[in-house]
């Protein structure tokens, strides 16, 4: 699957980016979507004609008042009319309340599935393409976006059906007035959609443009904090942040240019509404002359526009933050619908023949990123079932790479991977979950109780198992210890967990997951010397008895290892058990000698040691 924005011309240095809907694409989904709340749609057009209609009785009210006193009736009349126009002002403004309630809910509701729907697709996102777009387009996707349709949902569309339906509803009482007066308003919507025709062409590119901005300035931002070791150890300082200036500088020119075209349509909007107007108050003025309406009846009507004011004013408006969220939405869509695999159950397609054991093979593998430099060269690799093989080699030799491959994450270039005969690429992706799972150094402590963390691996699991989970990869300890044991708030904005605990979680769900195949792709690295020896029992504990490739940090992995694969530039340069490789003058006791002396030095570096 090729990721690229195909609403977009790629320019030159341009990182290519994750697909973005089509206008006619967002309209359908959005469609969709609310043809599944139809209930909640009628509720809300029908307090909002409520809302709209109460909203024009005090201008009405206020016309009749006129007529009353022109005709010389008494103070009296004044109180019946106010009451009147203070109960429509109280009816107006609950059912505007209420209808922003029930808009803002239904639109919530909507952009919670569409979050979870772009959670579930960016989850399934080939590990390649997503390298290669970087992950700062995506994030800017679930926060600039999500935010920008955030606001829309909960602010301004509210706010636009109100504007509709009080526009539509005024205009319709300004023809019962007179049919006159009504068309002397209407002479001002030509010139409200000429503003939009305008304005339209003009902006959508624009935003469009200043969305792929800020999501080119939040990648260059996410390299750069990433990438702060190595752009220090470089010296590269200055070349990032002229990298960033460059970014946000175009950012900000976007967004000023954006800006200044919105100033531009409120000048038009100012020259529609006293079009209008002084149309309404010319005509008015004609028809009292000639007695065919009332100096009430025109009082109404100028009100009645004016009253509009705000209305269209905000609905033009708008289109500023409408546009914004638009952009996002369109990006957030164009997301959603990247096709992901579907359940075992729900893809139709007979499944293949389950694994006859656990074996796993790589034949002839060989890959590329990026389709001109090999990473991997003829590798031929096997784990027989229930053995323990250690992958080792120098930073840069393939080894993370070949995890990849061996778990599924990765699609090798040529060659075949085999789980016990059969082919991992045909296996459905719910068989390939339930056999193999790798586990990787970059651990992710969700936010939220400890026990719900673990269930995440197992939702069906009792406390019982998640209990003897933690005891085999001897975590159960310090659970204990915390405020609130398994129910303790861990994760951001909780009880602060070390690297190494961290990892101790990592294997407790691999544990509760139970597969038969697992890789560890420098699981315990984090650990540090200090807690090195006892992260690696805890990951010898969680792997016992299953088909195991680890990728060793350390060379003590290897030793532990029923076999050991040395890797060098993509290419398998020796293989065999961890006492053989020692005693032959290769490339593994060349490795196993300095990183012996390496640890002897430490030893005797450490207080109290020597």
């Amino acid at each position: 699957m090729t990721i690229v924005d195909p609403n977009l011309p790629e320019q030159e240095g341009q990182a290519p980016v994750l697909p973005v809907a089509t206008a006619r694409q967002t309209f359908v989904w959005l469609r969709a979507e609310l043809a599944t709340r139809r209930a909640a749609m009628l509720r809300i057009a029908v307090i909002g004609v409520i809302g709209a209609t109460a909203a024009t009785v005090p201008s009405l009210a206020f016309g009749v008042l006129v007529d009353r006193i022109t005709d010389g009736a008494s103070s009296s009349v004044l109180l019946p009319i106010a009451v009147i126009a203070g109960v429509a002002a109280l009816i107006s403004g609950l059912a505007i309340g209420f209808g922003g309630y029930a808009i803002a809910a239904l639109g919530a509701g909507v952009l919670a599935d569409l979050r979870e729907s772009v959670v579930h697709s960016a989850l399934w996102l080939p590990v390649p393409e997503l390298e290669r777009v970087g992950t700062g387009d995506l994030l800017s996707r679930v926060g600039n976006d999500v935010s920008a349709v955030t606001k829309a949902v909960s602010t301004l569309v509210p706010t636009v059906v109100s504007s509709v339906l009080l526009t539509g509803v005024s205009v319709i009482a300004m023809l019962g007035l007179d049919w006159r007066l009504g068309l002397a308003g209407a002479v001002a919507l030509p010139m409200y959609a000429l503003t939009l025709r305008w304005f339209l062409p003009r902006s959508t590119p624009r935003y469009a443009a200043e969305r792929r901005a800020v999501a080119d300035r939040s990648q260059v931002l996410v390299e750069s904090i990433v990438g702060a070791r190595t752009v220090r150890a470089y010296a590269l300082d200055r070349r990032e942040v002229e990298t960033i200036e460059t970014s946000s500088g175009h950012a900000r020119d976007l967004t000023i240019g954006v800006f200044t075209l919105f100033t531009r349509m409120v000048g038009r909007v100012n020259r529609a509404e006293f079009v209008g107007l002084a149309a309404v108050l010319i005509v008015g003025y004609v028809l009292v002359q000639n007695g065919s309406v009332t100096v009430g009846a025109t009082t109404a009507a100028a009100l009645l526009f004016h009253r509009l004011f705000n209305p269209i004013g905000m609905l033009l408006y708008s289109f500023d933050d409408l546009q914004l969220a638009g952009a996002g939405l369109a990006r957030l869509v164009g997301v959603a619908a990247l096709p992901v695999p579907g359940s075992d159950a729900e893809s139709g397609e007979q499944l293949p023949p389950a694994p006859a054991d656990n074996a796993l093979e790589l034949r002839d593998v060989a890959f590329t990123y990026d389709g001109l430099q090999q990473v991997l060269r003829g590798i031929e690799l096997t784990v027989p079932a229930g053995k323990r093989v250690a992958l080792v080699g120098v930073t840069g030799a393939g080894k993370s790479t070949v995890a990849g491959i061996a778990a599924g994450t990765l699609a090798p270039t040529s060659g075949s991977v085999r789980l016990g005969g059969v082919p991992l690429d045909a296996l459905a992706p719910g068989q390939l979950r339930r056999h193999v799972v790798i586990l990787s150094q970059e651990v992710h402590v969700f936010a939220g109780p400890l026990v719900d963390d673990l269930r995440l691996a197992a939702p069906e699991a009792s406390v019982e198992q998640i209990r003897d989970a933690l005891g085999l990869v001897d975590a159960l300890g310090w659970v204990d210890r915390l405020p609130d044991g398994l129910n303790t708030v861990v994760g951001e904005g909780g009880h602060a967990m070390t690297a190494a605990q961290a990892q101790q979680l990592a294997l407790a769900r691999l544990v509760l997951v139970d597969p038969p195949v697992a890789v560890l792709d420098e699981a315990t690295a984090e650990a540090g010397s200090l807690g090195a020896r006892e992260l690696e029992r805890a990951a010898d504990a969680a792997t016992a008895g299953r088909t195991t490739l680890v990728v060793a940090h350390r060379l003590s992995q290897a030793a532990a290892a029923d076999l050991v694969v040395v890797l060098d530039r993509g290419k398998v340069v020796e293989q065999g058990t961890p006492d053989a490789l020692r005693a032959a003058d290769g490339r593994f006791a060349e490795l196993w000698s300095a990183w012996a002396e390496t640890t002897a030095k430490d030893l005797r570096t450490q207080p109290g040691v020597g």
